[in-house]
């Protein structure tokens, strides 16, 4: 009986031991502006690892932020192009979407090319944005909102509603787009009853905490591969999201990243990041 229980006192202390010297790789991605930190998905392998061996090899090094779009997301890591690849050797990655990894704010997911020439929505080899996107009303959120504009565009047609197609028109010359959101979600209730349809868009619990409180971009959900995500530096990534752009919406001027890997004590992480692993 004693020798089981140091063996099992053995197997507990070395389980403990192997946690607590257990680790990860942490990401460091400088830019002009700062340095953002972060952390890469387990629950994606292949662009887990494709994206660490790019960065040891320093691939991304020198390439830019080469999409800025403010309230929506920041793209980079152009590596094909930066080292002027032929079209044939820029790789793709097998998608990895996970619906329980969303788009909220400080996500980090692989860009691709469209459904229309890649149904099978596979990652680009080496370009990835991070989110930034907005905070959502809830009503808004859980609403479709395509079909809500559908269905209020038949309503304020019909010649009894005249007054309320006048008002939405005025909002709409004035370019008020929040204030013709309202409007119309205003509606939504009577709109459902004239019509008899549902509205509502399905969201999950995650979804609506996510989207009504840091916010995100909701409707890249379950299109797009998300394999990481911001743990230090969204100030910078904001600021990076401000720059002025010109055409493709490149900034004006570069925003060139330097990206390097540490593989380091996960309590260390938590310690200086306040990250909490699950």
């Amino acid at each position: 009986m004693k020798l089981r229980n140091l063996f099992l006192i053995g197997l507990s202390i070395l389980a403990f031991s192997s946690c607590s010297v257990e680790k990860d790789y942490l990401i460091k991605i400088e830019t002009r502006h700062g340095d953002m930190y972060a952390l890469l998905f387990d629950e994606t392998p292949k662009h887990k690892s494709n994206f660490i061996e790019l960065a040891e090899n320093g691939r991304f090094d020198s390439t830019q932020f080469h999409r800025v779009i403010e309230n929506f997301m920041v793209q980079g890591g152009d590596v094909f192009g930066k080292e002027n690849l032929p079209r044939d050797e820029w790789y793709t990655i097998p998608e990895e979407i996970n619906p329980e990894l969303i788009h909220g704010k400080g996500m980090i997911a692989a860009a691709r090319m469209g459904n229309n020439v890649n149904p099978e929505r596979a990652s680009s080899g080496s370009q990835f944005y991070i989110v930034q996107g907005k905070v959502y009303d809830k009503l808004e959120l859980v609403t479709d909102m395509r079909l809500l504009g559908q269905k209020f565009n038949q309503y304020i047609s019909l010649e009894s509603n005249k007054e309320l197609r006048e008002n939405y028109y005025q909002l709409y010359q004035a370019q008020e787009l929040d204030s013709m959101n309202k409007v119309m979600l205003s509606t939504k209730t009577l709109l459902e009853d004239f019509y008899n349809i549902n509205l509502d868009k399905k969201m999950t619990p995650q979804q609506i905490e996510t989207y009504t409180t840091d916010g995100g971009t909701p409707h890249l959900d379950n299109e797009y591969t998300v394999f990481g995500k911001i743990i230090k530096g969204l100030d910078v990534m904001e600021t990076i999201a401000k720059e002025k752009t010109g055409l493709q919406d490149k900034p004006l001027e570069p925003v060139y990243i330097k990206v390097s890997v540490s593989h380091i004590n996960k309590k260390k992480i938590t310690k200086e990041f306040g990250y909490t692993y699950e």
